[in-house]
C-alpha cells in the first residue's frame, strides 16, 4: 500500500532548520501499515532534507559549514542571469538533497536517539514550504 500525505510549514530564510520528525512519525502511526519506508520530499529547489541532532550547536554548525562551501555572499551565475540573490540556495540544496526515506515496523520510525528528521531552508527570505511525505508498506 502507498499513502502520500502534504505538509506545510513556514520558515525564515537561509540557515533556519525545521523540525518535522513527529510531524513524520505521526503520519507513519496513522497510516495502519505495519513496516515499510517513509520517503519525506520537500518542494522546491531552495530547501533540502536531511537527519541531524537537532540543537542549536549542530543548526549553526551546518549553517557555517554550507557558507564555507557556498558563501551567501559570492557571486553565482544565477545572480547575473536572472538578477537573484539566491544562487548560493540553490548550490546548497542542491547538495543537501530534496528527499530522505526512513524505515519504519511497528508502525515507529527507525530513528537513532539523537536522529531528527529537518527540513533546511536555503532560500534567503521566509517561506512556505511544501513536504511531501509518502509511506510504502505492508
Amino acid at each position: 500500500m502507498i499513502l502520500t500525505k502534504r505538509l506545510s510549514i513556514d520558515t525564515k530564510g537561509q540557515g533556519d532548520v525545521r523540525d518535522v520528525t513527529a510531524e513524520v512519525g505521526q503520519i507513519v502511526a496513522d497510516s495502519r501499515l505495519e513496516a515499510g519506508a517513509a520517503t519525506v520530499f520537500v518542494v522546491g529547489s531552495t530547501a533540502g532534507v536531511t537527519t541531524l541532532e537537532f540543537e542549536s550547536g549542530v543548526v549553526a554548525d551546518l549553517d557555517h559549514a554550507f557558507e564555507q562551501i557556498a558563501p551567501r555572499r559570492a557571486a553565482y551565475e544565477h545572480h547575473r542571469r536572472w538578477g537573484d540573490d539566491n544562487g548560493s540556495s540553490h548550490v546548497r540544496a542542491a547538495m543537501l538533497g530534496p528527499s530522505l526515506t526512513i524505515p519504519f515496523e511497528e508502525r515507529r520510525l527507525l530513528l537513532g536517539t539523537w536522529q531528527q528528521i529537518v527540513v533546511a531552508e536555503f532560500d534567503t527570505g521566509a517561506r512556505r514550504r511544501e513536504l511531501v511525505v509518502q509511506v510504502i508498506g505492508e
